[in-house]
C-alpha cells in the first residue's frame, strides 16, 4: 500500500483527499430510520416512549434485536497496528480505512457500521474496551490487527462474547482463496485432497488460508508454509505455535525447494518473491495465487510467459481473478445477523466458501457484464469468483451461511422465510 501511494500521481493523490474530504467529511453519517416530525413522533422516540422498550430489554436481552438497530449493526474495530500495507499507522490514522469499510458493508449488504479505533498499547486493553462497547452491536468485524496478536484476541473475544467476532484479515481472505481455489482445481481437473500447496506468507492470511483448506479437505502433510526465513519444518527453531503447527518433515528447505511439483501457490506476502523457474518447476497445470498488492510476488505476464498451463489469480482489480474481501465480508455478517448468530463458526465460513464457488459457476447476468463493460464472462480461467457488483451474492453467500448459522446451533432465530429455502450451494 505504501508503494501504491508513492506511485500515485498528484492530481490523484489530490482527488483522494478531495473525495475523502468535500462535500462534508469522512465517507459514512448516521440516518434516522422512523418518522421525527412532530411532538408525537418524538415522545414515540424519546421519553416517554422509550422507556417502554427499555424495559422490555430489561426483562429480555434478545428483545434488543427487535426494539433497537442492533441486529443490523457491525462494529469495524481496529488498533492501527497492521493498516494495509502502510503498517502500524495508529488508531487515528486508519479511520479512513475503517470508514471504507463501513461503506463497503452498506453498499453490498445494507449493514450498518460503526468505526471504531481503538487507542490501546496492549492486547488485553484493546480485548478489555471491545469486550465493554459489545452489547451495543450484533456482530464485530476486526481489522488491521498486527499478527500474532491478532490470533489471541480474536479467540478470547469469541470465547467471551455472545455475538460474531470476525477478523477480515484472517477469514475473510482465506474464504475468498478457498472459493476461487476450489474452482481453479475443478478447471484443473484436479482435487483438493491430492495436491501440494506452497503458502508464501506465514501471517494472519497465510495461517488462516491453510487452516480452512484442511477444512476442506487438503492434507496438512501435503503443504509448505514459507516464511522470511524459508520453510517451516519440524525442527526449525524460532518459528511460533502458530506456525509450529504447520511444520512438516521434509528436505525443503528454501521457497524453491517447495515449489518444485508443487500444484497450487499462494503467495500473501511481498513482491517479485517468486520467479519463472519456479513456476516451471510446478506440476502440470498449476494454480497460482500470488496476493501482493500492488505488485504481486509474481507478475501476470512472467508468469504466463513461464507456463501457459497455469490459471492464476492476484489482488489487484486490473488483472482477471481478483481475490477481493468484499465478496465476503458483507454477505457473511449479513447470513449471521439475519439469524441473530452468536458467533461465525467453522460451518459458516464453509458455507460462504461454497456460496461463492456456486455462483461463479453460473451464468453472468447482463447488468454484470455491463457494470465492468464487458461483452462475455464465463466459469473458467479467467473467471473463478464472483464478481463484487453481482446482486446474486447475498442470495448465494448471505442465505448459505445463514442456513450454517441455524444447522450448526448458533443462531438465535429460524432461517428468514425470504431466503431461498434451496441453497444450491450446499450441493458442492
Amino acid at each position: 500500500m505504501l508503494l501504491e501511494v508513492s506511485l500515485m500521481n498528484e492530481e490523484l493523490k489530490q482527488k483522494a483527499l478531495n473525495y475523502h474530504a468535500e462535500p462534508r467529511p469522512g465517507k459514512l453519517g448516521v440516518a434516522i430510520t422512523k418518522e421525527c416530525n412532530s411532538q408525537h413522533d418524538l415522545g414515540l422516540a424519546y421519553t416517554p416512549g422509550v422507556a417502554v422498550p427499555v424495559g422490555e430489554i430489561q426483562r429480555e436481552a434478545d428483545l434488543a434485536y427487535r426494539y433497537t438497530n442492533k441486529g443490523n449493526l457491525v462494529a469495524v474495530i481496529s488498533d492501527g497496528t497492521a493498516v494495509l500495507g502502510l503498517g502500524n499507522t495508529g488508531a487515528l490514522a486508519s479511520k479512513p480505512v475503517m470508514e471504507g469499510k463501513g461503506v463497503l458493508f452498506k453498499k453490498f449488504a445494507d449493514v450498518d457500521v460503526f468505526d471504531i479505533e481503538v487507542d490501546a498499547d496492549t492486547q488485553e486493553k484493546f480485548i478489555e474496551t471491545v469486550t465493554a462497547i459489545a452489547p451495543t452491536f450484533g456482530g464485530i468485524n476486526l481489522e488491521d490487527i498486527a499478527a500474532p496478536h491478532c490470533f489471541e484476541i480474536e479467540r478470547i473475544l469469541n470465547e467471551t462474547l455472545d455475538i460474531p467476532v470476525f477478523h477480515d484479515d484472517q477469514h475473510g481472505t482465506a474464504i475468498i482463496v478457498a472459493a476461487g481455489l476450489l474452482n481453479a482445481l475443478e478447471i484443473q481437473q484436479k482435487k483438493i485432497g491430492d495436491i501440494q500447496i506452497v503458502c508464501l506468507g506465514a501471517g494472519a492470511a497465510g495461517l488462516a488460508s491453510m487452516d480452512l483448506l484442511i477444512a476442506l479437505g487438503a492434507k496438512r502433510e501435503n503443504m509448505r508454509l514459507v516464511d522470511r526465513k524459508g520453510v517451516i519444518f519440524v525442527g526449525r527453531e524460532g518459528i511460533n505455535k502458530y506456525k509450529g503447527r504447520f511444520a512438516v518433515e521434509t528436505k525443503d528447505r528454501t521457497l524453491a525447494d517447495a515449489m518444485r511439483d508443487a500444484d497450487v501457490f499462494i503467495g500473501v506476502s511481498g513482491p517479485n518473491l517468486v520467479t519463472g523457474e519456479m513456476l516451471k518447476s510446478m506440476a502440470p497445470d498449476p494454480v497460482v495465487f500470488a496476493l501482493s498488492n500492488p505488485i504481486p510476488e509474481i507478475m501476470p505476464s512472467v508468469a504466463h510467459s513461464a507456463r501457459e498451463d497455469l490459471i492464476m489469480a492476484t489482488g489487484r482489480s486490473d488483472f482477471p481473478n481478483q481475490v477481493n474481501n468484499v465478496l465476503g465480508f458483507p454477505f457473511i455478517f449479513r447470513g449471521a445477523l439475519d439469524v441473530w448468530a452468536r458467533t461465525i463458526n467453522r460451518e459458516m465460513h464453509v458455507a460462504a466458501v461454497k456460496g461463492l464457488t456456486a455462483l461463479a459457476r453460473e451464468p453472468v447476468p447482463q447488468e454484470v457484464l455491463n457494470a465492468y463493460r464487458l461483452e462475455h464472462l464465463e466459469f473458467g480461467p479467467n473467471y473463478i469468483t464472483p464478481l463484487p457488483f453481482d446482486p446474486r451474492l447475498r442470495e448465494y453467500v448471505a442465505s448459505a451461511v445463514a442456513r450454517a448459522a441455524v444447522d450448526s446451533g448458533v443462531a438465535r432465530k429460524p432461517y428468514p422465510a425470504h431466503y431461498p429455502q434451496e441453497i444450491k450451494a450446499m450441493n458442492l
